[in-house]
């Protein structure tokens, strides 16, 4: 029976162009994946919705330190402060369209384009603002407040507070909560600020806690200063926890004040 002198043994030339090939269109897909997905995070960031968290007192009781909430880039239309790096791409503001009185905004200051602050806008161009006796005065017409009742707010590495708790009305009807340690602070009484043409007069709704438009460090906000409305409050954990600390969380969270519009 003749032999059969064929090998029966295989040998391995490595993987085909066909797999190389395949493995190479993965990592690009991958890649362009999380490119698009960067890029559409930066223009919602941008163009819609932007997150910012509470860091100080300055707006209690409306805002708490350890609040998360959205601010929405297109209400007051687009800046340079609206873009990362605060980009010179234009002039002014385009798209936009006038804050109303009320409103809770976050800014940046003619003097420091690097922080964020968030106050209540409170006076719009041609306003004359003024608080006398710890009663806020528009164009010469002293604000209604009502007294709803006292609130012990107690920041990190401080003795606890105790405020008196007003909701104040605003010309044309829309109401806010204040505190107040008294009527006899620093910045119970002022001047009369008349607000120039394009610019805004912010106050905090602590009143004897907020470095605002009362203090010349803040003063008068352009109208390309504005960042965005403060729309809505997503997340809020108590003051000291960190979002990271998730194991934290159980006992932490305010669930009460989660997903909750700001007014």
């Amino acid at each position: 029976m003749p032999s059969d002198n064929r090998s029966s043994s295989t040998s391995y030339a490595g993987p085909s162009k066909t797999m190389k090939k395949d493995k190479s269109g993965g990592i690009g897909e991958t890649l362009r994946t999380v490119l698009y997905a960067v890029l559409i995070a930066l223009g919602v960031r941008t163009f819609a919705y932007e997150p910012f968290n509470i860091p100080s007192g300055s707006m209690v009781p409306t805002l708490l330190v350890g609040d998360y909430l959205f601010v929405s880039k297109f209400s007051y239309g687009y800046s340079r402060h609206s873009f990362m790096f605060h980009l010179p791409l234009f002039d002014g503001r385009i798209l936009g369209s006038e804050p109303q009185r009320g409103d809770v905004a976050v800014f940046k200051t003619p003097e420091d384009n690097s922080t964020d602050y968030i106050k209540r806008i409170i006076g719009l161009p041609g306003d004359r603002i003024q608080v006398v006796g710890g009663i806020l005065q528009i164009n010469g017409e002293a604000v209604r407040r009502e007294r709803v009742g006292e609130l012990v707010n107690a920041e990190s590495g401080f003795r606890p507070i105790r405020y008196l708790e007003y909701v104040e009305t605003l010309p044309g009807g829309r109401q806010h909560r204040i505190v107040e340690v008294s009527d006899n602070e620093p910045f119970d009484n002022t001047p009369v600020f008349v607000v120039p043409v394009g610019r805004y007069f912010m106050m905090g709704d602590n009143r004897d806690n907020s470095q605002d438009s009362r203090d010349p460090r803040v003063r008068f906000v352009p109208a390309e200063n504005l960042v965005g409305r403060a729309d809505f409050l997503w997340f809020s954990l108590d003051e000291g926890t960190r979002f990271w600390e998730v194991w934290k969380w159980p006992f932490t969270l305010r669930i009460g004040r989660m997903f909750n519009g700001i007014t």
